[in-house]
């Protein structure tokens, strides 16, 4: 072969090569992705460490959960604040936390608006605010001792029914959930929050020997339907007042559920899975598939908290399951950091079990993200874990994507005013656009104006919280970031999460009233 020839082969078989690394790379490393943690506030799971902590050392520890988690390239938090009849807000409808403030009913001091605050810090540090409430637990326990005056026990005795050792709202009543309805639109109203969140508990789980007597209600309001139907249509209808509660306020806070994560087993239904496992449907009178195909929900999280191949309800069975069973919504699946090396099950001794499951569930077209609970087991436990994520399958930031109810194309792109540099930091200046409310800005970067693959994740620099001022939006990125870059681009990201097409800039060329070139969008 020529010389020529030689070198012409070596090219292409180069070329060849990092086209499938790259390639590779993407896969391994999505750019869009929901990357969750749940933040448990009853009994003092996660936050605040106690509930006699000071304000100051509250937020400290907050503070503490967003940066480590922002370090681990997460982007979302899922708060709870409201997990027993209470708030920690300033509420209409429920008294301040005991868990917070150590009394039930008393406001924290100095005095702050917790949830406000929350909000703003995880914002400020590009993560979505997911508050999760507890719509149907009205208390943790029996103690009446324990509860303020102005609770719902005390209000309104006849909304509540005693099981296992807790009072829970009946959820059959029309007058709870109207006032439960009320309780979520006040904090949609009230809070530039992302999304309303709820869990997996709808009627209780099954205790033992014990019987949720709702036979008072079943005879006023069931009527013509067996008691489980009954219990599934109550909240069901629940789930769609809420639903459309949310969107008549603020059409683009989402509302996701996270259900159990077996819906039904197969020897129940021929549509269910290969579990053998209490279910959603059979158990917690909770009907998940009918919430995504009338699109009261914008995206669901499965509770898929087992290993691999648990024997009774195995992971990637499941994973497999929600992806072809659900529609509609997006799909996330949740995971349970609190199990690693503490589980009857021996693979989760295994450090690998976590990053396995992402892996696998990364094989899915239509799963597009996971949650994990909770906040606390990666902080101060699991840091080989922790740390395999951050160097492997969280190498990279990511943002999550618009769900499917609320995609939309935005038809503004960022318009750069100014743009200088020094020895610290690269400063920009961009108009408002005239058609989007902006939540982000992204910037990416890349080595020349036309050559910006805002697509991919190893490209992405900082995503910016938006302060708009007099018809403007300022930020600085420190210099030590830009600086190994020849040029960037910029996207707008809206409430909804959808994200604009791109505007590149020549970091080479600092200019006031510069005018930019576009990249390859390669969108």
């Amino acid at each position: 072969m020529h010389k020529n020839q030689h070198l012409i082969f070596f090219l292409l078989i180069s070329f060849f090569i990092t086209s499938i690394s790259n390639a590779q790379e993407k896969n391994m490393h999505p750019k869009n992705e929901f990357r969750g943690v749940w933040i448990a506030t009853v009994v003092n799971i996660d936050w605040p460490k106690t509930s006699t902590d000071n304000v100051e050392k509250e937020k400290a520890d907050y503070l503490e959960i967003l940066e480590a988690y922002k370090k681990l390239n997460y982007n979302a938090v899922i708060v709870q604040i409201r997990s027993v009849g209470d708030a920690i807000y300033p509420s209409e409808f429920a008294p301040w936390s005991r868990f917070l403030t150590g009394k039930e009913g008393l406001a924290p001091n100095p005095y702050y608006d917790t949830l406000a605050w929350m909000i703003e810090q995880a914002h400020n540090r590009g993560f979505e605010f997911h508050a999760w409430l507890n719509p149907y637990r009205a208390t943790f326990d029996l103690n009446k001792n324990l509860l303020s005056p102005n609770h719902d026990l005390f209000k309104h005795p006849e909304w509540m029914i005693e099981y296992g050792g807790k009072y829970y709202y009946d959820p059959a009543l029309p007058e709870v959930q109207a006032h439960l309805t009320k309780v979520v639109k006040e904090v949609v109203d009230n809070y530039d929050i992302d999304a309303v969140h709820f869990d997996d508990y709808f009627y209780p789980y099954a205790v033992p020997g014990k019987v949720f007597n709702d036979n008072a209600s079943y005879q006023k309001y069931g009527a013509g339907l067996s008691r489980a139907d009954w219990r599934r249509a109550n909240v069901s209808n629940f789930v769609h007042s809420i639903s459309n509660t949310i969107k008549e306020s603020k059409p683009w806070v989402q509302f996701g559920i996270s259900p159990f994560g077996v819906w039904r087993n197969k020897s129940q239904d021929p549509k269910g899975s290969e579990t053998q496992s209490t279910s959603n449907y059979d158990d917690l009178y909770a009907d998940p598939m009918l919430w995504m195909d009338q699109k009261w929900i914008d995206y669901i999280l499965p509770q898929l908290y087992w290993s691999m191949n648990n024997p009774r309800a195995s992971y990637s069975k499941l994973v497999k399951w929600w992806s072809e069973n659900s529609n509609n919504t997006a799909i996330y699946i949740g995971h349970a950091t609190y199990k690693i090396r503490a589980d009857g099950d021996k693979n989760w001794n295994y450090m690998t079990e976590i990053p396995t499951q992402i892996d696998y569930l990364r094989t899915f077209k239509n799963v597009s993200g996971s949650a994990y609970f909770s906040s606390k087991w990666f902080m101060g436990k699991n840091f080989d874990v922790a740390r395999h994520l951050e160097e492997n399958q969280y190498k990279y930031p990511a943002l999550p994507a618009a769900v499917p109810n609320l995609r939309h194309v935005i038809i503004d792109t960022p318009k750069v005013l100014e743009y200088s540099k020094d020895s610290i930091k690269y400063n920009f200046t961009f108009q408002s656009p005239l058609n989007t409310k902006v939540r982000y800005m992204v910037v990416y970067g890349g080595e020349h104006v036309s050559k910006i693959d805002i697509n991919d994740a190893t490209k992405i620099i900082e995503k910016v919280t938006v302060k708009e001022v007099d018809g403007k939006i300022t930020f600085a990125i420190a210099a030590g970031k830009l600086n190994l870059y020849k040029a960037c681009a910029v996207t707008f990201i809206d409430y909804y999460a959808n994200e604009s097409s791109p505007t590149a800039i020549d970091l080479k060329k600092p200019l006031k009233n510069y005018i930019p070139a576009q990249p390859n969008e390669n969108r």
